[in-house]
């Protein structure tokens, strides 16, 4: 290859290049995401409460020096070393994976990272809302109202708080994609986990109704993942789901697909 050629090649990788930010990244779907991601070019801002988590996700990251995973309980999110270290990273201008766990459920948290991204002009071209949880499997009746509430606020007000904070950020671009991962039982019902069909309806009635707000350049899709053998299918089917895809497996299709969304997707219904 020629040093032209190289040259080239490298400007076109650099255009296609996306910056997205996921919510739920130390497990599961957000981390088989991220990993994916990261092989494909992109870096990774990683926020969880379990520092053993975040210490396996940064070992298997792509290019590690591009990453940085903290732990939320340690450091605080109003603290000069979180500040610190999201303008160290911005220095080096990088293509940034803007991921959070927890944080998601706090909306004063979102308010906080999405200020600070502002005032360094980095703002998210995609953003994966897929932090998500999911109650034990119990007849309603038999849910402590306190595991409800949980399901409810992460699964629904989470995605609501991303989505207040970092709308406004993505308008004066003209464009950006918005992804509320959702399920197949968001589109129908099953027994024992009437929170979580209860949630994950929620979010596909948000996501249409957010959708038809949007200015033209937008999309808001609502994702079903498909079955995949996560912990929270574990929690529901126990060693029967050990028969469906790994998040790995997924990860290969869901990256390329989130990707490739367009403004023409706005308001749909979509299956990896």
């Amino acid at each position: 290859m020629t040093t032209a050629s190289f040259r080239a090649s490298n400007a076109v990788a650099a255009a296609a290049a996306k910056t997205v930010l996921i919510s739920g990244v130390s497990k599961g779907l957000g981390r088989a995401l991220a990993l994916e991601l990261s092989k494909r070019g992109h870096s990774v801002i990683g926020c969880s409460r379990t520092q053993e988590k975040l210490n396996s996700l940064q070992s298997e990251l792509s290019f590690p020096d591009r990453h940085l995973l903290f732990n939320v309980d340690v450091v605080s999110l109003y603290s000069p070393f979180l500040f610190f270290r999201v303008v160290q990273l911005l220095f080096f201008k990088k293509k940034l994976i803007f991921s959070f766990l927890d944080l998601q459920r706090s909306n004063s948290s979102i308010e906080e990272i999405a200020r600070v991204l502002v005032e360094k002009k980095v703002v998210p071209d995609i953003v994966v809302n897929n932090a998500g949880t999911i109650n034990k499997n119990n007849r309603l009746w038999e849910v402590p109202v306190e595991e409800f509430d949980a399901v409810i606020d992460t699964n629904v007000k989470g995605i609501a708080n991303v989505m207040r904070h970092f709308i406004p950020l993505m308008l004066p671009k003209g464009r950006g994609i918005i992804v509320n991962m959702s399920s197949g039982w968001g589109r129908s019902g099953a027994a024992l986990v009437a929170p979580y069909c209860a949630s994950k309806w929620a979010v596909e009635g948000l996501s249409r109704a957010v959708a038809k707000e949007m200015p033209d350049g937008f999309a808001i899709v609502a994702l079903s993942p498909g079955v995949i053998n996560t912990e929270m299918l574990q929690s529901c089917f126990g060693t029967s789901a050990s028969v469906y895809q790994t998040p790995e497996a997924w990860s290969l299709k869901a990256a390329t697909m989130i990707l490739n969304l367009t403004a023409a997707d706005n308001g749909a219904s979509l299956t990896v």
